[in-house]
């Protein structure tokens, strides 16, 4: 009798391990560690994709060592380090400048640790195994295409409508894509003569890049332009690449009195759906926003995480060329808010409370 309970109580203990393993993750008594490097807390975006990543990854057991490198390179480098000396088991990448990466990789790569990119493409080495991002030429793109069919220039207007354009950071690979991916749709309009860049800047990253992405750098530039060529004449349409560039537009159009009947604000693009940007949108001094659920990227990176550590075929549906190798990487969907939509899109959706926006109702 003895021997038959025995025989049940292991049976029973090896389905319960079994079901265990099978959960996803590792098991709480011998939890994998994780180490995340993200740019900079002085951006929303940064702050907010931190959070989710460290969260989610700690959801499905995960250890996490999460740290931000105040837009400097060497601290950056610096963490990585730290990282690969603590014996991290994958390092979660958003870069600052990725092409400067090269050194402190070899040394994971001799460590044997797996390299996920986020959001930024790892450029100039063969140590970045896989990249978890969005359409990046395709939010350029879809920022192109807003600016064709608000100005009506699908529909045959021959304006001129004026316009100038703002770059990123030229140390993020994803800059160049959001700037192709823009100029490709609009550069016919500028050829033909329907948009006009008074400024004739339009060439990235050498006449309109703006340094970290800084908003007082956009403002700057913005100041400098209407200053220069819009004196007697309102500018339509501005073409920026991200929110936080954005809202230094904004700053510089308001301070020169736009926002009335005869100064009206021009059309101007925008990325993240930052919190600020939000409100703009709201009060109509922005037009719209590529909206990159964070959520869903960190979904992405668990997956990867989970498929690198359990030995499995890794989800990818895209390759991006970082001028070494061809990194296989996952595309997320992405989509844009404007006034029309941005509370079903944001809200409704649970990815910010109402009360979080400004001006928001």
């Amino acid at each position: 009798m003895m021997l038959k309970k025995s025989i049940a109580l292991m049976l029973v203990l090896v389905v319960l391990s079994t079901l265990l393993v099978g959960c996803g993750g590792p098991g709480k008594g011998s939890a994998k560690l994780v180490g995340v490097t993200m740019p900079t807390k002085s951006l929303q975006r940064w702050n907010e994709d931190g959070a989710n990543v460290k969260a989610a990854l700690e959801a499905k057991g995960y250890k996490v060592d999460l740290q931000y490198a105040d837009n400097k390179q060497d601290v950056q480098n610096s963490q990585i380090e730290n990282q690969i000396t603590q014996g991290c088991d994958v390092l979660v990448i958003a870069s600052i400048d990725g092409g400067a990466l090269g050194g402190v990789l070899e040394q994971a790569k001799k460590a044997k640790i797996p390299v996920i990119a986020y959001d930024r493409l790892i450029t100039n080495t063969d140590k970045c195994d896989y990249y978890a991002t969005f359409d990046n030429y395709g939010v350029g793109k879809m920022q192109g295409e807003f600016i064709v069919s608000a100005l009506g220039l699908d529909k045959g207007e021959k304006g001129p409508f004026t316009m100038e354009c703002f770059g990123g950071d030229p140390g993020d690979n994803n800059a160049g894509l959001f700037n192709k991916g823009a100029m490709d749709v609009l550069q016919k309009y500028i050829d033909s003569g329907v948009l006009v860049v008074k400024s004739g800047q339009t060439k990235f990253p050498d006449q309109i890049a703006i340094t970290n992405w800084e908003s007082k750098g956009a403002q700057d530039r913005m100041d400098n332009l209407l200053t220069a060529y819009y004196a007697d004449e309102n500018i339509d349409v501005v073409l920026s690449p991200n929110d936080s560039l954005a809202q230094g537009i904004v700053a510089s159009l308001k301070s020169a009195g736009y926002g009335s009947a005869d100064k009206p604000f021009p059309v101007l693009t925008g990325q993240d759906c930052d919190k600020i940007n939000v409100g703009q949108i709201i009060r109509g001094e922005q037009s719209m926003s590529i909206f990159k659920d964070t959520r869903v990227l960190a979904d992405q990176v668990i997956a990867m995480t989970d498929a690198i550590l359990a030995g499995q075929t890794v989800p990818t549906n895209a390759t991006y060329n970082n001028g070494v190798i061809d990194v296989p990487s996952y595309n997320c969907e992405i989509k844009f808010a404007n006034k029309d939509n941005w509370k079903e899109l944001l809200v409704d959706s649970g990815y910010y409370q109402l009360s979080d926006i400004p001006d928001a109702q």
